[in-house]
């Protein structure tokens, strides 16, 4: 599991209306960054009547509640403590993979209320695969003692691009007829709440930087996988998505060497071709031919079998290539290795350490950290959990939970 992550809050200096500083309000206690008045008071920078106000408001409405003693900072009896109530909304995440997807119901305050992992095949086009999901979410939030009605939002990672602003699919590579259609607004009619939609390694990403301290941005996710693909997390901790949600897909680069080698978005010398575990896993079925899954793979490579470990290595060295460029092109504070080859031995995080260190330049690398997923398989699902919950908790939706019956 992972514990609650860092969420972000809008700036309430100057004139800040009420939405945007019940806003603030809300997502500090729901990080843990303000659990008192008095905290969010020196958070917030308003004055003490302006704090009381607005939270008073949210108390009233059920939205927060004070229970227990927070941490005494001065003299006097210690504060209640305050939290954001259970009974406010849920927040349900969906990590797809190409084999199997991962759920998990949150409430706002980020408490995971229930989790499940389930086989998943997204070939089998939206209409089932969306009926699959939306049958496993529904299920699970039955396993949360929760209905439809509870759910706030709902947060997608699919593997592949995705055009984030209209929550559809572009031309993803291992999504046969996923192109175009509207996931989010499919899933949004089946659960009645906002759907927000994003690549999965966006949503690693995000987990991955929000469970960080602030100062280890900007953040580079790189999941080595099926495919290969990448995420961006910028200084302030948001997504650095690009212009039209492309910024990121790394796996298509052209790598020197490959031009031999055919990817499935129709391009050759693709990295994700070369590099990614299918094409590891790939390469050692020519010789190994009882090897069937990544996972088979991870297993070996558990073992310290040679052939495995070899081939591990050399597929380390084009991703070690693409990104040195990365890191000076970026220049992150932190580049973060996830996917299950990489989870299980230190052969690929070595490999691309020594390319990167090798071919990048001093002032690139002198304060980087290149290091494994702490989040590993829960990136997605906690960087979902956080999207979803900034969803509901923003300023424009905030007012919706001081709505009676919802």
């Amino acid at each position: 599991m992972w514990e609650p992550v860092r969420l972000t809050w809008p700036n309430v200096s100057g004139r800040a209306d009420g939405s945007t500083v019940r806003s603030s309000l809300t997502r500090l206690i729901a990080s843990g960054a303000a659990d008192s008045r008095v905290a969010l008071v020196r958070a917030t920078d308003l004055s003490r009547t302006a704090v009381n106000t607005h939270l008073d408001q949210l108390l009233a409405a059920g939205v927060v509640v004070e229970s227990g003693r927070a941490e005494a900072t001065g003299r006097g009896r210690p504060a209640h403590r305050l939290s954001l109530a259970a009974r406010s909304g849920a927040v349900l995440v969906a990590d797809v993979g190409a084999r199997s997807v991962r759920l998990a119901v949150t409430d706002l305050g980020q408490r995971l209320l229930a989790h499940r992992q389930v086989p998943f095949d997204i070939r089998q086009g939206p209409e089932k695969g969306l009926d699959v999901l939306s049958e496993q979410l529904a299920e699970l939030l039955g396993e949360a003692e929760l209905t439809a009605e509870d759910v706030r939002s709902l947060s997608v990672g699919l593997p592949g691009p995705v055009d984030s602003q209209m929550g559809r699919p572009v031309r993803p590579p291992i999504m046969p007829g996923w192109d175009g259609y509207p996931v989010g607004d499919r899933l949004g009619e089946r659960f009645s709440c906002p759907v927000l939609v994003d690549n999965d390694v966006n949503l690693m990403a995000l987990g991955e930087a929000r469970s960080l301290p602030g100062e280890a941005g900007p953040l580079l996710f790189i999941k080595i996988g099926t495919g290969i693909g990448g995420g961006l997390v910028a200084g302030d901790g948001q997504l650095h998505r690009g212009a039209d949600g492309a910024a990121g897909d790394i796996g298509h680069v052209r790598v020197p060497g490959a031009d031999h080698v055919v990817c499935e978005c129709g391009n050759v010398g693709c990295v994700e071709a070369v590099a990614s575990a299918a094409a590891v896993l790939g390469e050692l079925q020519q010789h190994h031919p009882e090897l069937r899954t990544v996972e088979d793979l991870a297993d070996r490579l558990r073992s310290g079998d040679a052939s495995a470990v070899r081939a591990v290595r050399a597929a380390a060295e084009p991703i070690g290539e693409v990104v040195a460029t990365l890191v000076h092109f970026y220049n992150p504070r932190t580049i973060v290795l996830g996917g299950l080859v990489s989870t299980v031995s230190d052969d690929l995080l070595a490999g691309v350490r020594g390319v990167v260190y090798r071919r990048a330049l001093p002032l690139a690398t002198r304060n980087l950290t290149l290091t494994h997923s702490r989040l590993g398989q829960y990136a997605g699902l906690a960087g979902g959990a956080v999207a979803g919950i900034e969803l509901v908790l923003s300023p424009e939706n905030v007012g919706g939970l001081l709505t009676p019956g919802r």
